[in-house]
């Protein structure tokens, strides 16, 4: 039975050799060795020992490192501080002032003033402050309230119907550097230039030779009159003021009593044109009178009381 047995199993090896694969070699020796796992894979011990590892590796970190690693990251998460506003090295605050009718004709500005109040130069043609209880822009003619009154500085921009119609820079109360005027469709009108509220091109002249005590300011723009008009008394105090626009006076002209004593107190103003590009206005309107007290004695269509006595004491208002 042994040797029929040995018979049945040799063609079942003589099977398994005939069915089973050929095994190729990329070696380019046809005698040499076959090696099952290097014809099995492409993949050498150098490669797998170079190639990164997708286990993420814990590092180590001191206390203090963990500590300054995660001030970093809040640093980055924080919101930057936004910048204080300053202007020729003073802080400044934002405002806004609206005039005239709603709609396509109001007039909006916005502007800047001093946090810290400081008196504007008081020689100089105009001096304008913000009222924040009126929500108006006045332009001064005597020493400013520091309780009440924002002095001016830093850049201003009027607007009409969301079109820029003006836009200039104030320095403590005064006009600086280049003030430009334009129309609704972006067409230049005029543009001065000023130094500390004096017009570039103006004709100043003093009462002393160290030119210090200014006697009149006479402003001019490409050989016409055109800005703000001062003229003072030898004691330094306001004889006139007023505004020349293409070489015409506009607005309200004061004229003032000059007294020693007393800073700038109002006798006359009168009404020009409104506008430069009208007919001229020979003839002004008297619109304000007051007495040497300061006292209001007659306005336009509403009191004259010019004929009866003064009552008032002395240096009372």
């Amino acid at each position: 039975m042994r040797p029929l047995r040995l018979f049945l199993l040799v063609p079942g090896l003589w099977l398994v050799a005939a069915c089973s694969h050929k095994t190729v070699s990329f070696n380019s020796r046809p005698d040499a060795p076959i090696t099952l796992a290097a014809a099995d894979t492409l993949t050498t011990a150098a490669d797998t020992a170079s190639a990164p590892s997708l286990v993420a590796k814990r590092v180590s970190m001191t206390k203090e490192q963990e500590r300054a690693a995660k001030d970093k990251e809040k640093a980055a998460q924080r919101k930057p501080k936004k910048k204080k506003n300053i202007f020729l090295g003073e802080r400044i605050k934002k405002g806004y002032a609206k005039s005239g009718p709603k709609g396509k004709n109001q007039k909006v500005e916005i502007f800047y003033y001093l946090r810290t109040f400081q008196q504007p130069n008081p020689f100089a043609p105009a001096r304008y402050y913000f009222n924040p209880r009126k929500r108006k822009i006045f332009k001064a003619s005597t020493e400013l309230n520091a309780s009440t009154d924002k002095v001016l500085h830093g850049p201003y921009k009027m607007l009409q119907g969301g079109k820029v119609i003006e836009t200039g820079y104030f320095a403590f109360g005064t006009r600086h550097l280049r003030w430009e005027r334009l129309t609704r469709d972006n067409t230049l009108l005029t543009k001065t230039h000023y130094e500390m509220g004096f017009p570039r091109d103006a004709n100043i002249t003093y009462y002393d030779a160290s030119q210090k005590q200014v006697k009149e300011v006479v402003p001019y723009l490409n050989g016409k009159l055109e800005g703000d008009y001062v003229r003072y008394n030898e004691n330094g105090q306001l004889e006139w003021s007023g505004q020349f626009e293409n070489g015409k006076r506009v607005g309200n002209w004061d004229r003032y009593w000059g007294f020693r004593n007393t800073r700038n107190r109002l006798r006359y103003q009168y009404q020009y044109g409104e506008s430069g590009y009208e007919p001229e206005v020979t003839e002004p309107v008297l619109v304000k009178e007051y007495n040497r007290n300061g006292v209001l004695i007659y306005e336009k269509d509403k009191l004259d009381n010019r004929d009866k006595p003064d009552t008032a004491r002395p240096g009372r208002r």
